[in-house]
């Protein structure tokens, strides 16, 4: 995909591509993995695709990391008694595929030596 391509992401918040959204605020959206790796598994993206990686999101704009933080909390809060896990990949070789910074909420079963992707 080039630097020009909209991630899947992207599009999604463009609303191009349909998707299972659970919350959504002025920076932040929150939607169902198409692949659930776990009873829950939803993904919490921010609306900017500045930033690739948590890492790069953390440096550029912290206070758009703790919303992501804080949305992935209400979730949680709301679907599995505030009990999850919060995963981002950072890396290709992390298991990065989406190259727009997404966290992974999970909770419920997992997969015993599941990977999450994305």
């Amino acid at each position: 995909m080039s630097e020009s391509t909209p991630s899947i992401f992207s599009r999604i918040i463009a609303r191009e591509i349909p998707a299972t959204i659970v919350a959504e605020n002025d920076r932040v959206i929150a939607f169902e993995d198409i692949s659930p790796q776990a009873d829950l598994h939803v993904l919490v993206v921010p609306k900017t695709d500045e930033y690739a990686d948590v890492t790069a999101l953390a440096a550029g704009d912290p206070e758009l990391l703790a919303e992501v933080v804080a949305m992935a909390k209400q979730i949680a809060d709301e679907r599995s008694d505030g009990q999850y896990r919060l995963i981002f990949n950072n890396g290709e070789a992390a298991g990065q595929t989406i190259f727009h910074v997404h966290a992974h909420v999970l909770a419920g079963n997992l997969g015993e030596g599941t990977l999450v992707g994305h």
